[in-house]
């Protein structure tokens, strides 16, 4: 028999699937708040994989994501443990805003400290009840306000068990990238938990495409960790492309951006990806792709300043990428008949 696993001062034995609120602070209300969390303690012993979404309180994708992996009839049968955190900042999720009340962005602020700033106690909190109890992490986000990301997964390939987490899920492109000064995924590989980051979709607003995806994904890992049985049939025609380096075009002048590029969209050097001009037309500036690739984001909002980030382009060591980033994109977007929701 496994032993219980406690979170939140809440003890969860081998079988029990719990839901647990661990306390954060009061608000000037004298309204408690709490980080909500579910916890699927597996008879078997296994990975203790956490799974969380909302660290930036308007990427609200990946909460939809949780619920669904959640509402999967097979998750009461996992090896080893599931620990669900929906909304990790919980007080930008309730103001609709990406960052916290003090207007710092949590995931640049771990690991935290018990007395430090909001953001600092928050991540402090988070580290010591829910990460540091888990063997792996899988962190949803999507892109920023008013831009959009395509598909991808964002993880430190070094590490081997990282490696393996970030392939198996299945998205057209992986981003091979450094671990940032005081984000979740440097904290955790300190602390030797691995962890990818999976992008899709933007802010405020559900995007189905990225929802399935991230679905498919949290399941395909879990079977990669063997916390699910791994489907005999299945084999991606495709491997994802992975990406050692990526950059941002930026507006070569403030105006109305005439976007002719789409997200997805393989690039070449010197590609005419718009168009910034005037109200009047009368002064027109074309955006130029500086190297080639794949656009992974872009803005949404045509209304640009100039030096604004406008297309996010992947870059990669592949001559060519157009017909499998097409064909990758397309075979992942097909329906799963394994994921049957309750």
């Amino acid at each position: 028999m496994r032993e219980p696993i406690e979170i939140g001062g809440v003890i969860v034995k081998p079988g029990d699937r719990v839901t647990i609120d661990v306390p954060l602070s009061e608000l000037y209300t004298h309204t408690s708040l709490t980080i909500p969390v579910q916890v699927i303690h597996g008879r078997s012993d296994g990975p203790r994989l956490f799974v969380c979404a909302a660290i930036h309180g308007d990427e609200i994708n990946g909460v939809e994501i949780i619920r669904r992996v959640l509402r999967l009839k097979y998750m009461s049968q996992i090896n080893g443990t599931l620990i669900a955190v929906p909304v990790v900042n919980v007080y930008g999720f309730i103001n609709q805003s990406r960052y916290l009340p003090d207007r710092r962005d949590l995931n640049r602020s771990f690991p935290g400290s018990e007395m430090g700033s909001m953001a600092a106690r928050l991540s402090h909190v988070f580290l010591k009840e829910i990460a540091s109890k888990s063997t792996h992490g899988i962190d949803l986000h999507t892109a920023a306000i008013h831009r959009d990301n395509l598909p991808q997964i964002r993880a430190y390939l070094d590490d081997e068990v990282t490696k393996r987490m970030a392939h198996a899920f299945p998205v057209p492109v992986i981003l091979n990238t450094d671990l940032v000064e005081g984000s979740m995924r440097q904290a955790l590989e300190q602390m030797d938990i691995s962890v990818i980051v999976y992008e899709a979709g933007e802010a405020l607003r559900f995007n189905e495409d990225a929802i399935q995806t991230g679905v498919k994904g949290i399941v395909s890992a879990m079977r990669e960790l063997d916390m699910l049985p791994k489907l005999k049939s299945y084999k991606p025609d495709v491997e994802p492309l992975v990406a050692e380096t990526s950059t941002w075009v930026r507006a070569p002048q403030g105006g109305i951006l005439r976007a002719i590029t789409q997200l997805g969209a393989t690039v070449e050097e010197k590609q005419v990806l718009g168009v910034v001009a005037d109200p009047f037309g009368e002064k027109e500036e074309k955006v130029i792709a500086s190297t080639s690739g794949i656009i992974i984001g872009r803005t949404n909002i045509p209304l640009v300043n100039e030096g604004e980030a406008l297309f996010h382009i992947a870059r990669f060591n592949e001559a060519d990428t157009g017909a499998g980033i097409k064909k990758a994109f397309k075979q992942e977007m097909e329906p799963d008949t394994d994921l049957k929701h309750q």
